[in-house]
């Protein structure tokens, strides 16, 4: 092996490997890259924040004998039959298309083991879907496959989508090798080409015409179906004012860590803002106009937030900062078997390995998730798979007790800032919580 060091030869900085790989693609291809999963760059995030633990001057609560709630609900503001589930983690968004129709079953069957919901994503409502989710959430999107009233009043719940996380600004993409006979029919598309959304809605121009839109989506369902709106993360606490204004029942802030099946990798590192940043902004704008409340359960407009969760810890951290909720979706697919081991020689096949796949545009996935190779989505089993979701919700939940319980809460939502500290300056900032040994929160003044 070549002892680079001992030569005095070290990486530039700036053009490191990954760089220097990806001019030489471009320059190869004269194609942009395109890719799925979200922000791979090191960004401030729930890591960077840990929890004060009762222990004097707070009291905790005993595990095996106390009490701590862990159900929220969803909508109570303007529609008459809200979502009440049994845990606060949901499932995001994430269409049959990128998703195989077993897949999209087994999100359904997990989600409804454990009293949570489901979300169809773009390109409509599969029966795989809605046969097994007990509460699914359906996304209104600019493109508006799949879309028609009978499936909105199907639906236990409907959500606008104005954003997504990975590409605030952007429209979605669906390459032509997963546009098969069935999803070419459900969104009315020439099978086998390239489909790319429209990053706005041609229904409105601005929140005005949302709030028209919103009414109209009210009289569809009778005023039953909770109405969300969903924003990628950027100028958030002007969108989720607007969005409250329009008449949301509840706000989905979607953070630049969000996935997302394919769209251009400069998009996904360089546009948005990590959650982190996005969840205080939301609260403030929620809090300014009267809507979020300290006590749980009394809250007019809830608020839940996605990209990047993955352990209990982050779902008490973002619950803790004013999240109702969080919504997850690359860690649902991760708790199905997307990039499990056992699929190594495969991955290795087409130039990617297990951990590190992020072709989901391809179609290709050797697990039978992100495809719609009929031959590799035979391979998943949506019943293994329903179950083994179902089992990754439950450690989140406990392990988000757990940290609550420390803390002497007997809700999750009883969580709260004062709960928080930050071991990064950047953290606090964005957080707008203490530094660790701290009474300081930069950029609130000393």
């Amino acid at each position: 092996m070549t002892d680079y060091a001992s030569r005095g030869l070290r990486e530039s900085a700036t053009f490191d490997r990954a760089t220097i790989a990806a001019i030489q693609r471009a320059a190869d291809t004269g194609i942009y890259d395109i890719r799925g999963w979200g922000a791979k760059r090191p960004l401030p995030h729930f890591d960077d924040l840990l929890f004060l633990g009762a222990s004097m001057s707070r009291y905790p609560l005993e595990g095996y004998r106390e009490k701590c709630g862990t159900d929220v609900v969803l909508g109570n503001r303007s529609a008459t039959a809200p979502l009440h589930l049994a845990i606060p983690v949901t499932i995001a968004g994430m269409s049959f298309g990128a998703l195989s129709g077993p897949a999209k079953e087994a999100l359904g069957r997990g989600a409804s083991e454990v009293g949570t919901s489901t979300t169809t994503g773009d390109g409509g409502m599969t029966v795989e879907e809605r046969g097994q989710s007990k509460n699914l959430v359906y996304q209104y999107l600019p493109s508006r496959y799949g879309m028609n009233p009978d499936d909105l009043r199907k639906a236990d719940a409907i959500e606008v989508v104005l954003g997504q996380g990975a590409k605030p600004g952007g429209g979605g993409m669906l390459l032509g090798q997963k546009i098969s006979e069935r999803v070419a029919g459900m969104r009315t598309l020439p099978q086998g080409i390239d489909q790319r959304s429209a990053c706005r809605h041609p229904d409105w121009t601005g929140p005005d015409d949302l709030t028209i839109k919103i009414n109209e989506l009210r009289e569809i369902t009778d005023w039953e179906k909770p109405i969300y709106v969903k924003v990628g993360a950027t100028r958030t606490y002007y969108d989720v004012k607007l969005a409250v204004a329009a008449g949301a029942d509840v706000v989905v802030v979607d953070g630049m860590q969000g996935g997302t099946a394919a769209t251009q990798d400069v998009f996904i590192e360089h546009v948005g803002i990590p959650t982190l940043a996005a969840v205080p902004q939301a609260v403030q704008a929620l809090q300014e106009l009267g809507v979020h409340r300290a006590a749980p359960g009394r809250r007019a407009v809830q608020l839940i937030v996605s990209g990047g969760i993955r352990t209990g810890a982050d779902v008490a951290k973002a619950m803790a900062l004013g999240a109702d909720a969080v919504a997850i979706g690359t860690a649902a697919l991760i708790a199905l078997g997307d990039n499990h081991p056992r699929y190594a020689a495969e991955y290795e096949k087409i130039g990617s390995a297990a951990g590190f796949y992020d072709d989901f545009q391809d179609g290709r996935d050797p697990a039978g998730i992100s495809t719609q190779d009929p031959e590799l989505a035979a391979r998943f089993d949506p019943i293994e798979g329903g179950r083994r979701l179902a089992n990754y919700l439950r450690v989140l939940t406990m392990e988000a007790q757990t940290i609550a319980r420390a803390c002497g809460k007997a809700h999750l939502l009883h969580l709260e800032p004062e709960d928080l500290v930050a071991v990064t300056i950047e953290a606090a900032a964005m957080a707008r919580v203490p530094l660790a040994g701290t009474s300081w929160i930069p950029g609130l003044g000393s």
